[in-house]
């Protein structure tokens, strides 16, 4: 369950933004747990046609969740420009990329400090010193190959970081959405108010999470993968990726992330991102219900977000709902004129397709993941 504070910090961190195609608002707060690891990631200028926003739940510490944050949907671009404008395999890539990156910063000195600065791991003189030397940024490198990878450094020989974070983006390019996850956070649409997950949870016991872990040498108890992670899919948590004879989409814990994407209509009212915090308070269709009323009456995003926040805060700690850290998006489309929705899954097997929507004008053709129970 976690260490638990004596009293929650409410304090929130919040933000609100629009452009031509979305306005949006968010919000964070840490509520009973001892640590934030949570983050988020709001660009809905990504570049001239696309908005990115993505929330990343953080377990076992917050350096994952906060580098995923950072860098991720600068990887949805790099590799859409390897893929000739795919958005769908840029998005998927993203994640793999990522991983590969964290794996390759921690043994090499520079990336072991720049993750080291985003965990917080050393100390405010410390950290003041390694900002004189400073960490890579883009274009550090004055043109030169950055090999991370290959410098010596104290984590030389270390596998990478035992944390991990979900990852739930949602990218928004002219009337499609294009919705990225892997772990329990979850992206919802409200469609004429009613709630549509387009993402699955990836926890240890669905039937082909379980046989991907057990293949690849891991085991499940009390829902647990090896005992200790209650998610089959996420980035980091390198211990459970050690196996050099399977690929990274095969290991007990893998970032492969679940790809939709959906055509955007007339009918579609906002989208929601959000981490387990806030699932594990209210279903699907609960929060989108919840979201319309406060819409009645209160214009600002981040506001809505914070009273959702609010609303699931557990009074006390006894039953552990309600007390994990909790982040959320709220994105209003202003753009809306497509007749149809498709989901699309990096792996098809994945997909729940038993509870499928009538095809008609903007319903799902190929199994919407209706939320009313969820």
């Amino acid at each position: 369950m976690g260490i638990y504070l004596s009293s929650p910090k409410t304090e929130k961190l919040s933000e609100d933004g629009e452009n031509d195609r979305v306005r949006y608002g968010l919000s964070s707060m840490q509520e009973w747990r001892a640590t934030m690891e949570d983050a988020h990631a709001a660009y809905p200028d990504l570049d001239a046609s696309t908005s990115f926003f993505g929330v990343y739940d953080g377990h076992g510490g917050k350096v994952v969740a906060k580098f995923c944050a950072k860098y991720l949907h600068q990887k949805v671009l790099k590799h859409e420009a390897d893929t000739a404008g795919d958005i769908r395999t840029s998005t998927q890539g993203a994640f793999f990329r990522l991983f590969n990156l964290i794996m390759f910063m921690m043994r090499g000195q520079r990336g072991w400090r720049e993750l080291a600065i985003l965990g917080d791991k050393i100390n405010k003189f410390t950290g003041m010193i390694e900002g004189l030397i400073r960490s890579p940024r883009r274009g550090d490198s004055n043109g030169k190959v950055d090999n991370w990878a290959f410098e010596e450094g104290p984590h030389s020989d270390f596998s990478g970081p035992t944390s991990g974070s979900t990852a739930c983006v949602a990218v928004v390019r002219n009337n499609q959405l294009i919705v990225a996850k892997a772990g329990d956070s979850r992206c919802v649409i409200s469609r004429k108010g009613q709630a549509y997950n387009l993402s699955r949870d990836h926890k240890p016991d669905l039937k082909a999470e379980k046989e991907r872990i057990l293949k690849a040498g891991g085991f499940i108890h009390a829902g647990r993968v090896n005992g200790s992670l209650n998610l089959a899919r996420a980035i980091g948590d390198m211990e459970f990726k050690q196996n050099k004879f399977l690929s990274a989409e095969k290991q007990i814990v893998t970032a492969n992330p679940d790809i939709n994407i959906v055509e955007l209509c007339d009918d579609d009212d906002f989208i929601v991102l959000a981490c387990d915090g806030i699932w594990d308070c209210m279903s699907s269709q609960m929060l989108v219900d919840f979201i319309h009323e406060q819409l009645k009456s209160e214009s600002k995003l981040s506001v809505v977000c914070e009273r959702v926040l609010d609303k699931c805060l557990a009074p006390s700690t006894a039953t552990g709902e309600g007390c994990d850290n909790m982040t959320m998006i709220l994105v209003q489309l202003k753009k809306k004129s497509a007749f149809s929705v498709e989901e699309q899954s990096s792996n098809s097997e994945y997909v729940e397709t038993e509870s499928k929507v009538p095809q008609r004008r903007c319903a799902f053709v190929d199994g919407g993941f209706r939320a009313g129970i969820n």
